[in-house]
Parts: structure tokens; sequence; C-alpha cells
């Protein structure tokens, strides 16, 4: 296996990928928002490497590898799962589909599906979950396909595993789940060809930055309110962390890369809550207007402000 990314040819390959995954805080809606604030540069073909460092589902990546020219891609999260599926999709696409394939089939045959979810739930909890996910083994391909499995059959597409690593979001209610999308995941398989996907924490991204990059950060949000629903939280991403990734963002400015991280805003409900803006306030901070799928308040499905920050 090529442990390193595949540069494009002098002709662009033609890209049309979208997420795999249903994934909490996905950006998909935001897109239109985010496409409007991307660097100048990158529109014109002068960014030569697209760095993400909390790749999450991906919207962002694909959007940009369908309309944009770049040379090399990276790609981290400190998800193993996420880290699992996408170089199997790199690598293995066909075995992949193959067992998406079979998945598919047994749920449409299946007279009992809770029966048929929870089954595949346990396989998976199986799985170890001290695995090192950038040692990359053909046996991945199985845990990846059940990863796109569950995410299609359980309760709202969550990611969500207890104390001690095992998966436990309910069955949720479905009709006909698509489990597989072979033509979606051979055009992922395309796109991430540019790409090398590392397991690893986002202060990584400063041995990989230079000054012909874009950097888009999508971390877990900071809540808004305490009975705001956290969908983003992953461990214990605290305001202690958020410093630290604004230490990165200062690095990386030094370097010369191009940057943008998302945010929540917490002015929406505490007007004097000024904690973004102070800790980049040597930066553009750009307020946008985002519906939230996810909400325990109705009225707040309507939108609340969200936060673009760029350094350019």
């Amino acid at each position: 296996m090529n442990a390193y990314p595949v540069l494009k040819n002098e002709v662009f390959e033609e890209i049309n990928a979208k997420p795999v995954l249903k994934w909490a805080g996905g950006k998909g809606m935001l897109l239109p928002k985010i496409t409007e604030h991307l660097p100048t540069k990158l529109k014109f073909g002068a960014i030569k490497r697209y760095i993400e460092p909390f790749i999450g589902g991906g919207a962002v990546f694909f959007d940009i590898a369908n309309n944009y020219n770049f040379e090399d891609a990276y790609l981290f999260d400190i998800n193993p799962e996420l880290v699992i599926l996408y170089n199997v999709i790199k690598y293995d696409v066909d075995d992949l589909i193959t067992e998406l394939f079979e998945l598919q089939h047994r749920y449409n045959i299946s007279e009992d599906k809770t029966n048929f979810y929870y089954a595949v739930r346990d396989e998976y909890n199986l799985f170890d979950k001290q695995i090192d996910a950038n040692n990359y083994t053909k046996d991945f391909v199985r845990r990846a396909a059940l990863t796109v499995c569950l995410n299609r059959t359980c309760f709202n597409g969550l990611y969500r595993v207890n104390s001690k690593g095992l998966f436990n979001v309910p069955v949720g209610k479905y009709k006909n789940p698509r489990i597989l999308d072979e033509d979606n995941l051979r055009e992922v398989a395309k796109a991430l060809q540019y790409a090398t996907i590392i397991q690893t924490d986002f202060a990584k991204v400063l041995n990989y930055v230079n000054k012909d990059s874009f950097v888009y950060y999508d971390p877990p949000y900071r809540p808004i309110n305490a009975s705001s629903f956290n969908s983003y939280a992953v461990g214990d991403f605290d305001d202690n962390e958020q410093k630290r990734l604004q230490c990165v963002f200062v690095k990386a400015d030094k370097v010369g890369a191009l940057q943008m991280l998302s945010n929540s805003d917490p002015t929406n409900y505490n007007p004097d809550d000024n904690f973004f803006d102070d800790l980049y306030a040597k930066y553009n901070i750009h307020r946008i207007w985002a519906k939230r799928m996810i909400n325990s308040n109705p009225n707040g499905r309507d939108g609340v402000r969200e936060l673009l920050i760029t350094n350019y």
C-alpha cells in the first residue's frame, strides 16, 4: 500500500462526491455560506494543499474536491472509525461495496429488522477498541461496512459510544434505508486518492501546513447554552481545548497558511459572552445564519448564528 497521497494528473479528474455518513454537525446545509467565504487563491487554483483536522462527515472536503483543484490533502480525525472508513474507501472500495451489498440484501429480506440491527451492532462492538487506525489492514473492510450500515439504520444517524467504547445508539425507524450507495462510494474513492487520512490530534496540522495550504477547522462546537444539544462533543473538548486550537491557528497563520474555522456563536443567548470574539480578535469573524435540524427546543430549529473565522 502506498503510504503517501497520489498527486492529481495534469488533466484533473471530474469528481462528484458527497458525504458517506450522516454526521451530527455536518456542514452540508452551510456549504453555500462557506463557499462564499473561501479564499480567492483556492478559487483560482493557487492553493496546493488542503488540510482538515476534524474531517467528520467530510462535507466541506468533498465539496472542495468536486469544485477546485489542489495537489494533495491531509484529513485528520481523532475518531478511529472515520479514519478506517475513509482509508477503506480509498484503498478497497470494491470490497467495501461487496460487503455493503450483502448487508443491504440481508436487511431487505429480514422479517425482524430490529433484531438485524442489534445483531450488527453486537458484531461491531466486538472489534478491538484500541485499534491503531493508521496501520491499515484488509480486516478494516468489514469494520467499515458495519460503520456505514449502523449509521444508515440507527436513530438519527448518531455516533455515540459509552464509557467502555461500545456503540450504544438504538435502532432507527426507517422504511427503506440506503445502506449501499455504490455510485457515491466510487466518487468518494476518487476524491480520497489525493488524500492522506490519519487518526491524530488536530495539533499535528502544524507538521503539514505550509504557505500554499488552506486549512478548514470544524471542531466540536462550544455549547451555546446549558440546555443546548451538543451533538458535536467528542470526549471533553472544553474551553481549554478551544484555546489550544487557537494556538494552532496562530502558529499556522505565521507559516502563511490560509485558514477558516467554524464554531458556535455564544452571543446567541448571552450578548456578553465574547469568548470567540476575544480569542480571535486579530482575525476576521463572520456571523452567518445556520439552520439547526437537531435541537431540543423546536423553536431553535429555525436557526441561530454561527461563526466563520478567517485569517484572510
